[in-house]
């Protein structure tokens, strides 16, 4: 089931999430009859030094949507996707360099001390080097193992429903893209709601 739902920015801080993710589960349970054990956010376009904005301030506004469901606490996990970095992985080969194959990880030696992070290589490159998406996790009340991170991150960057293989970034997150430049750019108002269950932004 795909729900989609409008939240408004201000400086670059998320707001309206309370609601927004009310809503969603509201939806989940008109199909599923039953609220969701486990949620997993992939929040995109956060620089580094916005990072304890995320868990401070937009996290606990998630968490307190909770509060509207009757002894509901979920387990969450949240990642900050991060596409515009510098960080750039080649794989030696016996007498040049060249690009590693989708799938690739590197979750030691360059990443973080303060958090929890991981680059992941999902997509095949076909000219010049391959730039990695960098992921932070910034909640993780679920108590993923960094490898179940990275194994959903992976398997959600085959999702995509336009590209036959790999993207560089989990579908959700692709999907929120599109949909944020057609309604910003196109129809310069909000879509109507019954089409919120329907990928029609593609």
């Amino acid at each position: 089931m795909n729900l989609f739902y409008f939240i408004f920015f201000r400086d670059g801080v998320l707001l309206l999430l309370q609601s927004q993710l009310a809503a969603t589960s509201t939806s989940w349970v008109q199909v599923n009859h039953c609220l969701p054990e486990k949620i997993v956010v992939y929040r995109d376009g956060v620089s580094d030094g916005q990072l304890k904005t995320v868990a401070n301030y937009e996290i606990p506004q998630l968490q307190k949507c909770f509060e509207a469901f009757e002894n509901y606490q979920p387990k969450m996990v949240v990642f900050v996707v991060q596409k515009k970095i510098s960080t750039n992985l080649y794989l030696a080969a016996p007498q040049h360099f060249v690009t590693p194959t989708p799938g690739t990880v590197v979750d030691h030696t360059i990443t973080s001390c303060e958090w929890v992070d991981f680059y992941l290589l999902a997509h095949h490159v076909r000219q010049g080097c391959g730039i990695p998406t960098h992921y932070v996790c910034v909640l993780n009340t679920a108590n993923l193992s960094p490898d179940h991170m990275q194994r959903l991150t992976f398997k959600l960057c085959h999702m995509y429903w336009n590209w036959p293989g790999t993207i560089r970034v989990p579908a959700p997150c692709k999907y929120a893209h599109k949909l944020a430049f057609l309604s910003g750019h196109i129809l310069h108002h909000e879509p109507a709601i019954q089409l919120c269950e329907n990928l029609f932004f593609l």
